[in-house]
């Protein structure tokens, strides 16, 4: 990773933003509102309404009455996130496209940053940053963009792969067009990690950058898709896994020195995450009935993580040997962990 001063950007680029709806017509407004006010860029909206029953579509048609720079498609019959999202891509004409779901919001002056980065450095690809997550208004105050972030394709790719998680959260991350051109948008096949893969395919196709402030808000209000549709943690890692060994066999990835290596890799993180998990639960965590699921998900990832301390430290929990005060002690470890990695991806995006 190399760190850069930010510098202005040089031109004003076409920046397309895609905004796809279903039954968000409350949220609509303020979401197509935080991609008109972006200063420094111009601009296209593109509104895809799927088949909502609410009113979006009679919101989406007063938005586009309003503004020339919004158009709105609106699909004949349902057809759920990833076609729609598809739908978008394929009628963006900008320099770089970013995907804004109709109920996130991206922070002022976050395209024409992102778009500095890619004038600067026409190798990269991809460009995200920060995405602070809020409830209610008004939003968290935004982190100043101090400092960039460049990594090479592949470097980027391997800790990804080795790391396991998805790095990135939609509304921060903007993609050159030629990466679309390339690649044709989101993978259907990986339905609830379709976003991972298509950060990794930039990353294949060049370098990365992060724009190290804040870039967008994330709208945390319960009825979000990945806490709906996708909710469920062996679910996640299920997909994730299926998703890198795909990436990492058949997809661009395999071209990836040691590709194979890498997917070695990533599976004992996925088998010692979901050990993690399995203590977790048996030092009351809440949900001990999901032990045997993750315990079964570890060794078929990766049998081999029946030879680890972390195999033996559940074991020892299943037979009762571990004193309360151990098992606080180690909830409290767990939390420590996740918060330590959270700060980290916040401030550094890795």
């Amino acid at each position: 990773m190399k760190l850069h001063r930010p510098r202005p950007a040089t031109a004003r680029p076409l920046v397309s933003v895609v905004v796809p709806c279903y039954n968000y017509g409350h949220f609509l407004p303020e979401a197509v509102e935080s991609a008109l006010t972006q200063t420094g860029v111009e601009l296209e909206v593109i509104i895809v309404d799927d088949c909502s029953t609410d009113d979006s579509a009679t919101v989406a048609e007063a938005l586009a009455a309003q503004h020339p720079e919004v158009t709105l498609i609106r699909n004949p019959v349902n057809l759920r996130h990833i076609a729609t999202y598809n739908v978008g891509l394929a009628a963006t004409t900008g320099d770089f496209v970013v995907l804004l779901s109709a109920d996130d919001l991206l922070a002022p002056g976050a395209l024409a940053r992102a778009a500095a980065v890619f004038m600067a450095h026409p190798e990269v690809t991809l460009v995200y940053g920060q995405a602070v997550t809020f409830h209610e208004r008004p939003l968290p105050d935004p982190e100043p963009a101090r400092s960039w972030s460049t990594w090479q394709g592949h470097e980027w790719v391997t800790h990804s792969c080795r790391n396991t998680g998805n790095l990135i959260v939609n509304p921060e991350a903007i993609v050159r067009r030629s990466v679309l051109d390339r690649v044709g948008g989101y993978d259907p096949t990986f339905p609830h990690a379709a976003d991972m893969l298509l950060w990794l395919q930039a990353a294949c196709l060049g370098d990365v950058a992060r724009v190290n402030g804040t870039q967008a808000y994330y709208r945390d209000h319960g009825g979000n898709m990945h806490l709906t549709d996708y909710a469920g943690l062996l679910t996640d890692m299920g997909e994730r896994r299926n998703l890198l060994d795909a990436f990492l066999t058949d997809g661009l990835g395999a071209a990836i020195p040691d590709a194979a290596g890498l997917r070695d890799a990533a599976h004992r993180t996925f088998a010692r995450e979901s050990l993690r998990y399995a203590l977790h639960e048996l030092d009351g965590a809440g949900h001990p009935d999901q032990v045997d699921a993750l315990v079964d998900f570890a060794v078929e990832t990766w049998p081999g993580v029946r030879r680890t301390r972390l195999w033996a430290a559940v074991a020892r929990r299943q037979r009762g040997r571990v004193p309360a005060w151990r098992a606080q002690a180690a909830r409290r470890v767990f939390a420590l962990r996740w918060a330590l990695r959270w700060q980290r991806r916040h401030r550094w995006g890795t």
